[in-house]
């Protein structure tokens, strides 16, 4: 058969069978058993890749779907009256008596193994709207008459057509794309004489995504002119129990949803940050205080490094503390009145807020307290090297351009190159207020600014610092000719001093690379704790 591996088809295979199914619809001469075969076929097509449809392809799948919606009016003439397929549902009912409305319903299966998981178990009521299972219905389309129209009946037999698709495979659109892979179904409405008709409602519940819950909708219906999803004759009922709609015609309807990431928090290691950077605020502010008070002792350079410092670090734990955590995200989702089709399913807001402020804030303060660590890394290997002159006469003025000036240069690269005010997310995260690092589907992404604005320059400051370590331990332990002493230092003495040394330089940072690149969620957690104790808690 054709259609037994749709994903290994080819524009042409795909193109061949929709035409030969087409044609097998529109016979006037057509029993149950080669109808089942169809609806089946059509089943399958909706299996094939998206990528292998040409505009071939589009063209055949088009007329498919219109002949299909005409075929499900004439169901009745071949003694069934409900097809049921994984991807496909055709129902038809015939009305000999005026009625107000006629409402189909789909209901969701109780497991992965039930028959009606794979398909659809199907009703027609003339006045309830739930199923005769006591299942709450997943799907629900109701078709009102004009009120006027009985008169009109007569002795007419009407008939109803029902379509469902289960995924939105066979209506390409442009103007709304799946950002997060996500599927619509599609349901069809026909009668023989529209003249009948005055409006119909129908509620498609959304399955949400994981990790992501519904933002928002827009009801919408196939135009084939246009080929495109419109918004004309149909509009939004605000219901708190799902999307509901309201079309004044009949056609392919679907719920257009967009989905909002949903995000879910460490209480613990929320406390741990909270409480670990308000201590190491109070320990900076007197370390800066001691600094200046005993600045006599020790030089000015050496106090103009440490003190800038601890000015970065509390500003950024500051920031960190009120700002970290965007407000607009936490806020609650709100569905807009005007039945206005998104561009994607994954909900994109203009930015709002202080949050791209503070992540540029948090990543100059940060930036700026590894430029400083760097510089006073460089002046401790000016004092070993030339105990006695010193560093370079420039160096203050040197190190007031580095430290504050590099930073700022960074982060005007990384606005500039990322953020717009349309599309704020390509900057920093939605989560937090912080550097973006994902795409859009979750994966590291190289082009975010995470990368290139954070991490690798970073990891060369961390390596400078590593390596001046190293130096550091390595004189004071073996000696240096430089450096001479009448008294003897306790070996514990010189390894607390290179600890302190350690800390200084912001070496504990090193456990956030391996936060990042593991995989596993137990070791990830643990990481995790670790370096929230160890950089939340720096007193320098």
């Amino acid at each position: 058969m054709l259609t037994s591996k749709p994903e290994q088809l080819t524009s042409q295979n795909i193109t061949s069978a929709a035409t030969i199914i087409n044609n097998l619809l529109s016979a006037t001469m057509l029993n149950e058993s080669v109808a089942e075969s169809v609806v089946a076929t059509i089943s399958q097509l909706m299996y094939t890749d998206e990528d292998q449809y040409s505009e071939d392809t589009y063209d055949a799948l088009e007329s498919l779907t219109k002949t299909l919606e005409d075929f499900a009016l004439k169901m009745s003439n071949i003694n069934s009256s409900v097809l049921v397929q994984p991807n496909l549902v055709v129902q038809s009912i015939k009305l000999s008596n005026w009625t107000p409305q006629v409402q189909f319903y789909t209901v969701a299966g109780l497991s992965q193994n039930s028959p009606e998981s794979v398909g659809q178990t199907l009703g027609a009521d003339t006045a309830n709207t739930a199923s005769s299972s006591g299942r709450p219905t997943d799907l629900l389309l109701t078709i009102k008459m004009q009120n006027d129209s009985q008169k009109d009946w007569g002795n007419k037999n009407l008939s109803i057509g029902m379509v469902l698709y289960e995924n939105d495979r066979f209506f390409n659109s442009k103007i709304f794309n799946s950002e997060l892979d996500t599927k619509r179904r599609v349901v069809a409405a026909s009668l023989t004489d529209k003249s009948f008709l005055d409006n119909v409602e129908f509620a498609i519940w959304p399955k949400n995504t994981s990790g992501s819950t519904s933002y928002d909708f827009a009801c919408v219906y196939w135009d084939y002119a246009q080929r495109d999803w419109r918004t004309e004759g149909c509009v939004k009922i605000l219901d708190p129990d799902g999307p509901r709609c309201e079309c004044n015609h009949t056609t392919n309807f679907a719920v257009l949803v967009s989905f909002r990431a949903d995000y879910t928090y460490s209480e613990a290691l929320n406390w741990i940050s909270i409480v670990g950077c308000s201590l190491s605020i109070v320990g900076l502010v007197l370390t800066a205080v001691y600094q200046i008070k005993t600045r006599k002792q020790r030089g000015a350079n050496s106090t103009m490094l440490l003190v800038n410092i601890c000015l970065c670090m509390t500003t950024y734990y500051l920031l960190f503390i009120f700002g970290i955590n965007n407000p607009v995200q936490n806020s609650k989702a709100s569905v807009s009145e005007h039945n206005v089709i998104p561009s994607s399913d994954l909900q994109q807001t203009v930015d709002q807020g202080p949050c791209t402020a503070i992540t540029a804030l948090l990543q100059y303060f940060l930036l700026s307290t590894f430029a400083w660590n760097i510089l006073y890394a460089a002046h401790v290997f000016f004092l070993i090297r030339n105990a006695l002159n010193g560093p370079p006469r420039a160096f203050r003025t040197i190190a007031t351009t580095v430290g504050w000036g590099l930073p700022a240069v960074i982060v005007g690269i990384s606005l500039s190159t990322t953020y717009t005010f349309r599309d704020p997310l390509g900057y920093r995260q939605e989560e937090f207020c912080w550097l973006a690092s994902l795409d859009k589907t979750g994966r590291f992404d190289p082009k975010r600014p995470m990368l290139w604005g954070f991490l690798l320059p970073l990891a060369v400051m961390l390596c400078f610092n590593t390596s001046l370590l190293v130096y550091f331990s390595q004189t004071i332990c073996c000696g240096n000719p430089n450096l001479k002493s009448s008294r003897t230092t306790p070996m514990k003495k010189k390894i607390l001093s290179s600890f302190s040394l350690a800390v200084v330089l912001g070496l504990s940072w090193v456990v956030g690379y391996f936060v990042l690149i593991t995989h596993d969620k137990t070791l990830y957690i643990i990481l995790s704790v670790v370096f929230c104790l160890c950089n939340t808690t720096q007193v320098r």
